[in-house]
C-alpha cells in the first residue's frame, strides 16, 4: 500500500480545491457509458468520473484518481460497493443520509476516522 501520496476524500463541493491532485470519492451511479460515469456525490451534486469502470458496475462505487476539474475525476481505481449500503431495518434514505453525512463531516474536518459504519445505528441490529 502506497502511503507516500494519499488520496484526499472529496465530495463535489470539495473537488475544486484539489484539481490536479489525487482524490477519492464515493458516488451513486446515475448513468454509465463507454467513457465513464455520471454520478451523485455525497453532497447530492453531480460528478463526472472518466476512465474504465468495472463490469458489472454497481450502484455505489468508490473511485480514486486525479481531479481533472471542479466536476470531473479521471479514475485509476474503481471499487464496487454494491447496490445497497447494508440496509436491514432502517429506511434506505435514512441510513444512506447518515453514512454520507459522516463521510462529509470527516472530510470537512480533515479527519480520517475509519471505518465509517455502513449500517443501522439502532441498538436492535
Amino acid at each position: 500500500m502506497d502511503t507516500s501520496n494519499p488520496a484526499v476524500f472529496v465530495n463535489a463541493e470539495l473537488l475544486r480545491m484539489y484539481v490536479g491532485r489525487k482524490v477519492r470519492a464515493v458516488i451513486q451511479v446515475v448513468r454509465s457509458d463507454g467513457g465513464g460515469v455520471v454520478g451523485k456525490s455525497t453532497d447530492e451534486k453531480q460528478l463526472i468520473v472518466k476512465g474504465s469502470p468495472p463490469l458489472p458496475l454497481t450502484t455505489y462505487v468508490e473511485v480514486i484518481g486525479i481531479a481533472e476539474s471542479n466536476q470531473a475525476i479521471h479514475a485509476e481505481i474503481w471499487t464496487n460497493f454494491g447496490d445497497t449500503f447494508g440496509m436491514t431495518s432502517a429506511p434506505k434514505s435514512t441510513v444512506l443520509s447518515s453514512v454520507l453525512h459522516r463521510v462529509d463531516l470527516q472530510m470537512l474536518l480533515g479527519l480520517h476516522i475509519f471505518p465509517v459504519t455502513f449500517g443501522c445505528d439502532c441498538v436492535d441490529c
